[in-house]
């Protein structure tokens, strides 16, 4: 990961997003914001002490039609998580 500041950055918002009281979870692989909030902070919190024996885990989550993004367009901030998506992509190839 050529910018872990960036990388930070990303995975901040895209918590903020998914921490929202009125998210809808239900064509995610989470049943709550809380088991959603637990995975994705564990994830995140391991690539950025530099462990990626994880890092496809959360690739998936971004990926199209993985969790974060059924979240998001069940939500209503479907083009916030594309931007986030194309970012997070682009960090973790190294952009």
């Amino acid at each position: 990961m050529s910018n872990p500041n960036a990388m930070e950055a990303v995975l901040h918002q895209t918590r903020q997003l998914l921490a929202r009281p009125d998210n809808n979870f239900g064509w995610s692989h989470w049943n709550s914001i809380e088991e959603a909030l637990r995975e994705f902070d564990a994830l995140a919190e391991q690539l950025q002490a530099g462990d990626k024996s994880r890092e496809r885990e959360l690739e998936l989550l971004f990926a199209p039609t993985g969790s974060i993004q059924e979240v998001s367009l069940s939500s209503g901030w479907g083009e916030e998580f594309l931007d986030l998506a194309a970012r997070f992509d682009a960090l973790i190839k190294g952009g």
